[in-house]
């Protein structure tokens, strides 16, 4: 017999247990399916993970490149990447250990097992006791998605690693090739830098983070990452690998030529691609596009109106919180409030050394979308005392507005705790904050945030901390504010 529900979630990533989470709380008996992770990929094998590594190899280096210059005499520094392993492993199972306590607190009953749809109101779950049939009034797509493999390297999880492998290693390697110079492969790439590895990252673009970030935010990260010892080879295409005793020769091309280069490793992160291939999605009729996301409207309803998709298997931006978001969202729709997707902006951190994150748009996108006239200003973070005192002088703030309303458009930082700054910025785009808001805003000091300030004042042409040019006699309507009291 059938266990009967009015929504089932299809996937316990932070899109599905969160819209499960939800629709419980508005008063609909609910379901989640999950067949491997509570959690997803992010709290067990991507952003929770990887950020407990990246961590790690933080640790090590200011033990290496820092404590000493504070005073602190490091000597005989061992690292034991099994026991590191076991710690990430400790992060992730109490962070998926609490999905699942949410999830019985509030009602949502969990069915472990592998969904495929039969119809547009019924599921088969192949569970380890054997098939159940689950009927729901509405379903949630939250399958997520998975590393992309590229020709001639099918992933061993051995020798060639895709994401998933590159974070489980028990042995930081020697040296890797790492396929992809984009935020997955930098991360990775960064990490096992600070923790000894040597890292050639093989590109096919001109420059890292192509269309992922502000172009001078990468220009400082790219100099980090080369200071720190990482090789770049720009636009290469990784052709093929062997295995070479108890490494690897991964060859490539560059300009027509090949070249060959040897590791321990190879890590391909070239990006990833929706799970709209399983669960039957294709079998039921579910519309997709040629880039395999389910075709969705602004509520995240399918072709077929009592299902819906979010996170990764729907549509670009892929990542966790913008998942989340879309969870909370759809629930409420199922339940009748009267909501569409409007978020202004979904800010995105890459943590790479230093971070970059961004909210709004780029100085082109801006301009693409009307703002023809804009002002633009930055504030370094060498000029901020908190930041000198962390020994994280790198980077900026930069805040671009509209030129005649002062309206702020986006935001883009790179430099120490950049992840954490650009919440602000996110409020700031999603309120329609003016230069004038940030600027007039009192905020604590000494800390990094302070710099938000900074570079709205330097975009309204007053910094104080930084010397700027005059804006022909006027102070801005911050600053006239400042003077007047």
């Amino acid at each position: 017999m059938a266990q009967n529900f009015d929504v089932v979630v299809v996937g316990a990533g932070p899109g599905g247990y969160v819209a499960a989470i939800r629709s419980a709380q508005l008063g609909q008996k609910t379901a989640i399916i999950e067949r491997e992770y509570m959690g997803g990929v992010c709290l067990n094998v991507g952003c929770i993970p990887s950020k407990a590594l990246i961590t790690a190899g933080h640790f090590l280096h200011r033990m290496e490149h820092q404590a000493p210059e504070m005073g602190f005499q490091v000597k005989n520094v061992t690292h034991n990447m099994a026991q590191t392993q076991k710690w990430k492993q400790s992060v992730c199972d109490r962070m998926a250990g609490g999905v699942e306590q949410l999830l019985k607190g509030n009602g949502v009953t969990i069915i472990r097992g592998e969904a495929s749809f039969k119809t547009a109101t019924e599921v088969t779950v192949k569970t380890k006791a054997g098939n159940e049939a689950v009927t729901a009034k509405n379903f949630v797509l939250a399958t997520g998605s998975r590393p992309i493999e590229i020709p001639g390297f099918q992933f061993d999880e051995k020798a060639v690693l895709s994401s998933t492998g590159a974070l489980a290693l028990n042995e930081v390697p020697k040296s890797m090739v790492i396929v992809g110079g984009g935020y997955i492969g930098l991360e990775i790439g960064g990490m096992y830098s600070n923790l000894g590895s040597k890292v050639t990252v093989v590109e096919a673009n001109k420059s890292l983070l192509m269309g992922l970030a502000d172009s001078e935010c990468v220009q400082v990260v790219q100099r980090r990452l080369k200071k720190a010892g990482i090789e770049f080879v720009f636009e290469a295409k990784a052709k093929s690998w062997k295995k070479v005793g108890n490494g690897v020769e991964v060859t490539v091309e560059v300009a027509g030529k090949e070249q060959k280069i040897a590791a321990d490793k190879v890590i391909v992160t070239v990006g990833r691609k929706p799970n709209s291939d399983q669960a039957n999605l294709k079998g039921l009729g579910l519309q997709i596009d040629e880039r395999g996301f389910v075709k969705v409207n602004a509520q995240r309803r399918t072709s077929i109106a009592n299902i819906f998709a979010i996170g990764d298997v729907a549509c670009q931006p892929m990542l966790a919180h913008k998942a989340s978001y879309e969870g909370v969202m759809v629930a409420e729709v199922i339940a009748g409030h009267n909501r569409v997707y409007d978020a202004k902006t979904v800010p995105s951190v890459i943590f790479v050394d230093p971070e970059i994150a961004a909210a709004g748009w780029t100085e082109e996108e801006a301009k693409a979308n009307g703002h023809a006239d804009l002002k633009i200003g930055k504030f370094p973070f060498a000029a901020n005392g908190r930041a000198v005192s962390l020994m994280e002088t790198d980077g900026f703030v930069k805040i671009i507005a509209d030129a005649k309303t002062h309206v702020v458009l986006g935001v883009h930082i790179v430099g120490p705790e950049a992840s954490n700054l650009i919440s602000e910025a996110a409020l700031a785009i999603e309120m329609g904050a003016r230069l004038e808001d940030i600027a007039l805003t009192i905020h604590p000091h000494p800390t990094l945030g302070e710099t938000m300030m900074e570079a709205a004042e330097a975009t309204l042409g007053h910094a104080i901390h930084i010397i700027q040019k005059p804006l022909a006699g006027k102070t801005g309507a911050a600053g006239a504010a400042r003077a007047n009291a």
